[in-house]
């Protein structure tokens, strides 16, 4: 009989290879739509920093893990105001026709103020401070990712004393699924160049900022994750520095584990919206092709502006808890053991090996 343990790690392994990866298709500010554009294809304006591949970005010390794979100036800024929500849609697949294919590990976002317009603002100065971060759902079985994966926006509310200026938000997905090994998280960052109006001041201690990279570490509690599925998890510590005491943050900011300070983020209030309408596909037409990195960055290609519109999705922040059939929390035992090649080699078939060497 073929042990429960390497058979669910094999699925797993072989949904990990043909699921592929994912991106930004668009965020929604206060109701109102900015697209993005489809990785490594023609560019159309945006506030959304173009990447050129959905493959996800491998080791704390990339140097990509500021803004994404390549990633690309944007020509536009979104706009927004102190306590703005707004809704991140992520999909799956190389053109966005899937839904975002993972659903173990944290959903964070930050914010760094540019050196004047975003559009010239090379992403690998700037200094970043964290706004949000979601973990895992009560009962520390599901994962709060679970819902980006069902097809829901990521939800993310603004300081309210948020100071006016330019800033890029840094969003981002850490996929834990091969965390079990160093070196094994799966990062998902994505920035979109927002112009922050109103006549807040609120200030961040430069002690409460980090770069990226930089800012985390491939051994830290949060990115390497041996236990990952000993369910439940409790006590997840989240990577990266704490959400700055200085700030107004909305409550369903935070949830689902704790800083790395040891502050608890447990909270019933989750910042993931149910959809109110199917997401739209981004636009990928354009006359022009983005021609520079972030590292170092340059301006994007020009090209017609996909012009936000007012109908957008808002959510409603509820956050629900959608239940997750390989959240553990069944009647199924798990027999913990230690899994090598030669293990799997000897007890199972050629094509079952095959997948598993891609864990190993």
């Amino acid at each position: 009989m073929v042990d429960i343990l390497y058979f669910a790690l094999s699925i797993f392994a072989f949904i990990h290879t043909v699921a592929a990866h994912g991106y930004v298709s668009q965020v929604t500010i206060d109701g109102t739509v900015y697209k993005g554009n489809v990785p490594g294809k023609d560019a159309a304006a945006s506030a959304i920093r173009q990447i050129s591949t959905i493959d996800p970005v491998k080791g704390a010390s990339n140097p990509y893990l500021n803004c994404g794979q390549d990633a690309q100036l944007a020509s536009q800024a979104a706009n927004a105001n102190p306590g703005s929500n707004i809704l991140v849609q992520w999909v799956g697949g190389a053109t966005g026709g899937n839904n975002w294919p993972h659903n173990v590990g944290p959903i964070m976002a930050y914010l760094a103020k540019c050196d004047g317009e975003c559009s010239s603002y090379n992403s690998s100065n700037a200094e970043w401070f964290k706004i949000s971060e979601l973990g895992l759902k009560p009962g520390n079985t599901t994962w709060y990712q679970a819902d980006i994966m069902a097809g829901e926006p990521a939800n993310v509310t603004l300081p309210s004393n948020l100071a006016s200026g330019q800033y890029l938000l840094r969003h981002e997905l850490i996929s834990l699924q091969l965390a079990v090994s160093e070196g094994g998280a799966e990062f998902y960052p994505s920035c979109t160049q927002l112009n922050v109006g109103g006549s807040q001041s609120g200030t961040v201690s430069s002690s409460d900022e980090v770069k990226f990279p930089g800012g985390y570490s491939d051994s830290d509690p949060g990115i390497y994750v041996p236990g990952v599925y000993n369910t439940p998890l409790d006590n997840y510590v989240f990577p990266g520095p704490v959400i700055p005491s200085t700030l107004d943050i909305a409550s369903g900011n935070n949830a689902g584990g704790s800083s790395g300070s040891g502050s608890s983020g447990s909270s019933s209030s989750a910042s993931v919206a149910s959809p109110s309408s199917t997401p739209s596909s981004p636009s990928a037409s354009a006359s022009g092709t983005a021609s520079a990195s972030s590292i170092p960055a340059s301006a994007s290609g020009t090209g017609s502006s996909p012009s936000p519109s007012a109908t957008g999705s808002t959510g409603t922040g509820t956050g629900s808890s959608t239940t997750n059939t390989s959240s553990g929390s069944g009647s199924c035992k798990l027999k913990k053991k230690s899994v090598t090649e030669n293990t799997v080699q000897r007890r199972h078939p050629k094509a079952l090996s095959r997948i598993m060497r891609n864990l190993l």
